[in-house]
C-alpha cells in the first residue's frame, strides 16, 4: 500500500485550498455523512434487516416481542459498517484526491484530521461489535469478519494490487444479511447462506458497471479495476457471467413461495435482457450506466420483496 501523502498537517497548502474551492462548501453533518459513507450504511441496513426479519419469521418469533434484538442488530451493524468506511477513507486519503467522486471527502479537504478519522472508525467498530455480541456470539464474530475483510483484505491489501479486488471486497458486502440472521439464530440455515450468495454475486456486476463509468479516474489513481486492466469488452462479459450466476439462487429460497420465485427470476432475467439489449447503443458508458442503475433497483426490490411475501 502506498504511503499517505501530506494531508495530515493542520495548515493546508495552496493545492489543497484550490481543491476545497473546487468541491464547494460542506457542513459538519455532510462531512460526517461522507466520512461514514451513509449510502453504504443505509443500503446494508436493508439487507441486514431482511436477514433478521426472515430469521424471526422462520423461527416463529414475534417481531414486536424482540425489538431489543432488532435495535442491537441494526445499530450494531450500522456502526461497524460506518467505522469500516471511516477507516477506508483514512487509508485512501492519498488516492482520493485523484478521483472526481472522492475528492470532496473530508479526509481529502482536511476538514477532519486523519487521526480523528481513525479514532472514530475504531470507536464505531468497537461499540458496534459490543452491540452485536449482545445478540449472539455468532453475529459478533461475523461482524468482525466483515470488518477484517473490508478494512484489511480489501482496503489495505487487494484494492491497489489485484484486479480481483472487487471480488475480495464482495465478501464484506455479503456479510450484513448473515449478521441479521445470526443475531436471531446463531445456527445459520441454508437460507441465510443463500442471502449471502445473492449479495456476493450481485456486487461484481454492480461495481464493475460503476468502474466502467469511472475507469479514467481509477486509472489516474493506479487502482487495477477490471475495466482498467482488462478493458470494457472483458468487463461486460464478466458482468453478464456474474448475473447468470444469480439465476439459480431464487430456487433455493422455495420457502418464500412461488410469487417471490417468479419476481426474483424476472429480476434476474430482466437484468440479463437489459445487458444484451443495451448493446445496441454501442456506447459502453451508457451501457454501464443502465446496468448500474438497474443493479440498485434490483437489490432494493429483491430484499424488500423477501419481507413483503412473509406478510401476505
Amino acid at each position: 500500500m502506498s504511503s499517505p501523502k501530506a494531508y495530515d498537517g493542520a495548515v493546508m497548502d495552496g493545492n489543497q485550498q484550490s481543491l476545497n474551492a473546487g468541491v464547494g462548501e460542506t457542513s459538519v453533518v455532510k462531512d460526517f455523512l461522507a466520512l461514514i459513507k451513509v449510502g453504504i450504511v443505509n443500503s446494508n441496513a436493508i439487507t441486514t434487516f431482511t436477514g433478521l426479519w426472515l430469521a424471526l419469521h422462520f423461527s416463529g418469533m414475534r417481531f414486536l416481542g424482540n425489538l431489543d434484538i432488532v435495535f442491537l442488530t441494526l445499530i450494531g451493524s450500522s456502526l461497524i459498517i460506518a467505522g469500516s468506511c471511516s477507516l477506508n477513507n483514512y487509508i485512501d486519503r492519498d488516492i482520493d484526491p485523484l478521483m472526481e467522486r472522492t475528492k470532496g471527502r473530508p479526509t481529502v479537504t482536511g476538514k477532519i484530521q486523519p487521526a480523528k478519522v481513525a479514532i472514530l472508525g475504531f470507536l464505531f467498530i468497537g461499540i458496534g461489535s459490543v452491540l452485536l455480541f449482545m445478540t449472539t456470539i455468532t453475529a459478533g464474530i461475523i461482524g468482525l469478519i466483515g470488518v477484517f475483510s473490508y478494512v484489511v483484505l480489501y482496503s489495505m491489501w487487494s484494492k491497489r494490487l489485484y484486479v480481483s479486488n472487487t471480488i475480495v471486497g464482495s465478501i464484506s458486502g455479503a456479510v450484513p444479511p448473515l449478521i441479521g440472521w445470526a443475531a436471531v439464530d446463531g445456527n445459520l440455515s441454508m437460507m441465510a447462506w443463500v442471502l449471502f450468495l445473492i449479495m456476493f454475486f450481485w456486487q461484481p456486476p454492480h461495481f464493475y458497471a460503476l468502474a466502467m463509468r469511472r475507469a479514467e479516474e481509477y486509472r489516474a489513481a493506479s487502482i487495477p479495476m477490471l475495466p482498467v486492466v482488462k478493458g470494457f469488452a472483458r468487463t461486460k462479459k464478466s458482468i453478464i457471467l456474474w448475473i447468470i450466476a444469480l439465476l439459480p439462487l431464487p430456487f433455493l429460497l422455495s420457502e418464500l413461495g412461488v410469487p417471490f420465485l417468479i419476481l426474483a427470476s424476472a429480476l434476474n432475467i430482466g437484468w440479463l435482457v437489459l445487458g444484451f439489449y443495451a448493446r445496441k447503443f454501442k456506447d459502453d458508458i451508457k451501457w454501464a450506466k443502465l446496468m448500474f442503475v438497474y443493479s440498485l433497483q434490483y437489490l432494493t426490490i429483491l430484499f424488500v420483496a423477501m419481507v413483503i411475501v412473509t406478510l401476505i
